[in-house]
């Protein structure tokens, strides 16, 4: 596959400002238009997208405009320390800013926001290519395929990682400069900006600091000794190091001190292993709906489909697509390894770097990947070693973009007769032979005909748009620019389209709307709203109504028992039998301690509303059905009534002593527990007297916040105040303004010891203070 040569260029000086504000403006047009689907609002970006993250952004936004702090979240799992979770979105600064003036974004600002950040990245390449002085064209290149090629396309839903990957040019552009102008300045604003990549704390974070740190090494090792180029740059590196430490001291330590205890400190090597991209799928860097992963009509066989073969790794089947565009994936191929292109100084870094992403990335499947598992940092908190295939993307772009470059400034080798063989060769085995051996031991090759056409043409025009390229930008540069820009952002509409796994109809998400009329939402809000004793706080579970709906508690501020997140309390999970999502009903597991929705741990979490899509004897068919009821149905959704769900607080004034990790493992109550009358603690003091006859006291709920809660107790005798929300360290109390301790209760709630008489007691959450202490306990402190 041969690229006609045209006389060498002299290699383009530092484009002026004139021609980068051009070349901006170029991709931001090219931008709009590949974007256009979801800015027009006829498709929405789905799934984790709007099932887990917009929830996060709106729980976020909601709190600041109704004056409630987010560091705690009521509204799923009993209650959850949000400011530790690593996708709460409090500290990704887009997210935030917007919060602080929007109270309830819509679809549209939050795609709007994913799309912009990964249009800054595309714009961060641009400067970094002028500061180079590489062709204004391959930056266009670079930035497009960027912005809207390899995982950031596919995966567009995953918004954290697809923010982490939006940071990392910009931080590239930042690192270059603080290091090749020595300036202290950038070296601040680098590390701030590496700060808040690390903050992703994803898999994405991961392999772009240690690609930074890659960088700096190379740059102390390229010219002079490595102890003069050292000197050089130690302030701004200082300088760095001081910006990125302050931005991630404080929350990385929330999320690691969360992690302990959780359901998923670490992840062990057969659970990485399993999130191991296939090496097949890297064919689709090269074509790119091969096994119909995007297509509506073709049943994906592609691994680790069953048609493919049993593979034993668990992925999406978006997730091993990556295609870039076509430009960028011909510069590579032909340019780049037939032409040698890729093994020059000032790139070897970054081809060297997507080899070892690419052996990362397809995990188990090289000997590599366990010992990279075993010593490299970071590695054991990750469950997919193919969420790499984010940062292969960026590699793409930025090879091909360089290539590119190359190519108009007419500094590539020369292709001879050998060359032009070679570049036939490559071409009819990644365009014919692979696919084809791919759709022949799957039986899918009719189905693999289509998109292996729109492949050949998309490489075809591809390397006819470099060749025209070449000649308009011998007279104009801005013509090549607008050429190549022209043909990948079509390339790109086209081949990475809006389908299953990246656009829906907005419509279908109408429960996440804050203002939504849906009769589920509006059934629940006014149920729960009813509060007739002050003790109550009902809570609700929401269960197998579909992907996006456990979440959908924290956009309508439900209680809910249950929701979506990927960490949960370990001791949570273990008593509740709580997982990762209940979007079908066959997801919705039950534990020792938790049986049973006639249970004692049922009725303690206050769980009177359950909503399913199906009969509820069919997910738990030991209910007590008199005491269960169904209370309402709207179209396939069954709402029930638990007509034995406890107050949200109570007043007891018997304790019984109990080993919870053997409650929690058996699910027995002692013998005769009556958590009306008495609770369960790990350390119970002696009870003075056997329980007296009538009520002991009453308890109201004074107000209740995400961060505050105010009870008043009247007593006739000394006891205990159990408050059925989730234990945490980080939590305080005080009863009539002094401080008193929080009990572990009943397993998983809290209880505060309080003398006869009125009180007044305020639970207050101090997520930093409370981590602190807990940091200087491990030390002794």
């Amino acid at each position: 596959m041969s690229m006609v040569e045209t006389p060498p260029v002299v290699q383009s000086r530092r484009a002026s400002g004139t021609t980068t504000a051009a070349v901006l403006l170029i991709v931001l047009a090219a931008s709009v238009y590949i974007a256009w689907p979801w800015n027009s609002g006829a498709y929405t970006v789905p799934w984790d997208a709007k099932a887990h993250f917009f929830a996060h952004f709106q729980f976020l936004a909601g709190s600041i405009g109704a004056g409630e702090s987010p560091f705690w979240n009521p509204y799923i799992f009993s209650g959850w320390p949000q400011i530790a979770d690593p996708q709460s979105m409090i500290f990704v600064p887009p997210f935030l800013i917007t919060a602080l003036f929007d109270k309830a974004p819509s679809f549209a600002v939050m795609d709007g926001l994913v799309f912009g950040v990964l249009m800054l990245g595309g714009f961060a390449l641009v400067i970094y290519f002028r500061d180079q002085g590489w062709h204004p064209a391959g930056a266009a290149v670079a930035a497009l395929a960027f912005a809207f090629g390899g995982s950031a396309a596919w995966r567009i839903q995953h918004t954290g990682q697809v923010v982490s990957l939006a940071l990392l040019p910009i931080v590239m552009v930042l690192l270059q400069r603080a290091l090749e102008r020595r300036s202290i300045a950038y070296g601040l604003a680098a590390g701030i900006m590496a700060g808040f990549l690390a903050l992703g704390r994803d898999q994405i974070a991961l392999l772009g600091i240690y690609l930074l740190i890659a960088m700096t090494i190379t740059h102390l090792f390229s010219g002079g000794t490595p102890f003069q180029r050292m000197r050089d740059v130690i302030k701004p590196l200082a300088a760095g190091a001081i910006g990125g430490l302050a931005v991630v001291i404080v929350p990385i330590a929330l999320t690691l001190l969360l992690a302990e205890e959780s359901n998923r400190p670490f992840i062990d090597f057969i659970g990485a292993g399993r999130g191991s991209l296939h090496p097949a799928s890297l064919i689709t860097a090269v074509i790119s709906d091969l096994f119909g992963q995007g297509a509506q009509d073709v049943h994906f066989w592609g691994p680790p489909s069953m048609a493919f073969g049993v593979t034993d790794i668990y992925l999406a089947q978006n997730m091993g697509a990556i295609y870039a565009g076509a430009i960028p994936i011909v510069a590579i191929l032909f340019l780049g390894i037939v032409r040698g292109g890729l093994w020059v100084p000032g790139i070897r870094l970054f081809t060297v770097a997507t080899v070892l992403t690419i052996i990362y990335a397809i995990g188990w499947y090289t000997p590599i990947f366990k010992l990279l598992f075993d010593y490299l940092p970071g590695v054991k908190l990750y469950r997919r070693p193919a969420d790499a295939t984010f940062i292969i993307g960026f590699q793409i772009a930025f090879l091909g973009g360089y290539l590119v470059h190359r190519w108009l400034s007419g500094s590539i080798k020369p292709a001879g007769r050998m060359t032009r063989i070679a570049e036939w060769i490559l071409a009819a085995l990644v365009l014919i032979v692979v696919p084809v051996a791919f759709a022949i031991h799957a039986d899918r090759l009719p189905e693999a005909a289509r998109p292996m056409g729109i492949a050949i043409a998309s490489v075809a025009g591809a390397i006819v748009v470099l060749w025209l390229a070449r000649l308009a930008t011998r007279r104009f540069a801005l013509a090549a620019v607008a050429l190549v820009a022209a043909f990948t952002a079509v390339d790109l509409a086209v081949n990475n389209a809006p389908n299953e796994s990246t656009a829906y109809p907005s419509s279908y998400y109408d429960a996440l709307r804050v203002d939504t009329t849906d009769p589920t939402v509006t059934f629940l809000k006014a149920r729960v709203a009813e509060n007739p004793t002050g003790d109550r706080r009902d809570r609700v579970e929401l269960t197998g109504l579909g992907f996006h709906w456990p979440n959908a508690s924290m956009i309508h501020r439900l209680d809910n028992v249950l929701g979506y997140n990927p960490l949960r309390f370990k001791t949570y999970q273990l008593a509740t039998g709580a997982h990762d999502h209940v979007a079908i009903p066959e997801q919705r597991e039950f534990s020792a301690l938790f049986p049973s929705y006639s249970s004692t741990m049922a009725n303690l979490l206050g769980l009177r509303w359950i909503a399913s899509s199906v009969p509820l004897t069919t997910i738990d068919p030991k209910i007590d059905q008199s005491r269960i009821v169904e209370a309402a149905v709207f179209g396939n959704t069954r709402i029930y009534e638990n007509k034995d769900a406890f107050p949200r607080v109570l007043f007891v004034d018997q304790a019984r002593q109990a080993d919870f990790a053997r409650l929690l493992e058996t699910g027995r109550w002692p013998d005769g527990f009556d958590p009306k009358r008495e609770v369960v603690l790990e350390n119970a003091p002696p009870t003075s007297a056997p329980a007296a006859a009538g009520a002991p006291g009453k308890v109201t709920i004074a107000a209740y916040h995400h961060t505050a809660i105010d009870l008043v107790v009247e007593a006739e005798r000394p006891g205990w105040v159990v408050l059925n929300d989730v234990w945490h360290r980080w939590w305080r109390v005080t009863v009539d303004g002094k401080p008193a301790e929080i009990l572990k209760a009943n397993g998983i709630f809290r209880a505060v010891r309080v003398d006869a008489g009125r009180h007044e007691i305020r639970y207050t959450f101090h997520p930093f203070a409370g981590a602190l202490a807990q940091i200087l306990g491990k030390f002794g402190a």
